[in-house]
């Protein structure tokens, strides 16, 4: 006769520890955190952004779709966990609000059915969707991605700079219609001008005197990026993430950006501008924190959170693009892996290696 209470163990595979909290709640978590960044996105630099984010978040979830069902996977738990819309919403916070409707969809095409399905879905890709598709974009759209609009203090600045309304901001994206005008209704982002400034033989205390740069780094941006601090702080209350990598990225750039800046500060940025301009802040707290394709030990995620931010800094100074931040990202993806092998700590009760002579 068979034990009733035996029937009910269970006898699955491990781990056997629930988790503590869900990958849908820790999505959603990270969607409330970057809310008031996005809310700031949209104050500076119109409802732009609110349209990409309809065209990214509905092709992300189609393409999911479609690979799910290509997979022969259940649908809804992946559908619902909302990983799809953290993607999404990363990539389009890294691009143009007025970028063409087809560079949200190639982005997502790229990060969810390259980066994520064919690595084996959600936990088992090696490298960040949402840097993949933005640095497949970045390469294939270059034009599209530096045409962005001006903040709106710069507006309030210069007069010859026009604003769009959300019906040509749509006509734009949609059929290119307000090309004629786009030498009057764009302007450089703050990292875009520091290279161009520069290139062109100018020196940064001229760049910089732009009315684009604000008191820490880009108008509008050091505002955004403020609020994506406060998001991180957010995450790191709820113990969303650890400390480990922020903490590394922040203080590494710092670091990393401060004997440059000394050496001429005529040619390279200074710490704060590198902080507060581009995406140092969102990668610090929002993508070089990915679990997957991050490291797991609390020492391979600062040596993780260091080298995202090492070789920023050194794109941005000698390298062709002017923020590097998604190309940091990925080349530490690739190193995670030995990372956590080198870093790895001893099991409990393991005695540490003695050499011969010890």
């Amino acid at each position: 006769m068979s034990n009733p209470t035996i029937n009910k163990l269970n006898i699955s595979g491990a781990p056997h520890i629930p988790p503590r909290i869900s990958v849908q709640k820790v999505m959603l978590w990270v969607c409330l955190a970057l809310l008031p960044a996005t809310l700031a996105h949209v104050y500076y630099f119109g409802l732009g952004i609110l349209l990409q984010m309809v065209l990214a978040i509905g092709s992300a979830y189609l393409f999911e779709w479609w690979c799910l069902k290509w997979r022969h996977q259940p649908v809804r738990p992946f559908i619902t966990d909302l990983s799809a819309l953290v993607t999404a919403w990363l990539f389009v916070l890294c691009i143009s609000p007025v970028a063409p409707w087809y560079v949200s969809v190639v982005g997502m095409f790229f990060a969810v059915v390259v980066a994520k399905h064919l690595f084996g879905g959600l936990g088992h890709n090696i490298f960040n969707p949402a840097m993949v598709g933005f640095c497949v974009i970045l390469v294939a759209f270059p034009q599209s991605m530096s045409l962005w609009l001006p903040p709106v203090g710069l507006m309030e600045v210069m007069d010859s700079i026009k604003t769009l309304s959300i019906l040509e901001i749509i006509d734009w994206v949609f059929t290119g219609g307000a090309n004629e005008h786009i030498d009057a209704v764009t302007a450089a982002t703050p990292l875009s001008a520091v290279q161009t400034g520069l290139q062109q033989g100018f020196s940064l205390s001229e760049v910089t005197a732009q009315p684009i740069f604000g008191d820490l780094g880009g108008m509008g941006w050091e505002w955004i990026a403020n609020w994506l601090f406060i998001g991180g702080a957010v995450l790191l209350y709820k113990r969303i993430i650890t400390w480990h990598i922020p903490a590394a990225v922040l203080m590494t750039t710092i670091a990393a950006a401060t004997p440059f800046y000394l050496f001429n500060a005529d040619v390279f940025m200074s710490p704060q501008q590198h902080v507060f301009s581009g995406g140092i802040m969102l990668a610090a707290f929002f993508v070089a924190t990915d679990p997957t394709s991050g490291c797991s030990s609390f020492r391979g995620k600062i040596i993780f959170g260091a080298g995202v931010a090492i070789l920023t800094v050194l794109i941005r100074n000698f390298g062709a693009f002017p923020d590097g931040v998604a190309f940091a990202v990925l080349l530490m993806n690739m190193s995670a892996p030995l990372i956590d092998r080198l870093t790895i700590p001893n099991p409990y009760g393991k005695k540490p290696k003695v050499n011969d002579h010890g």
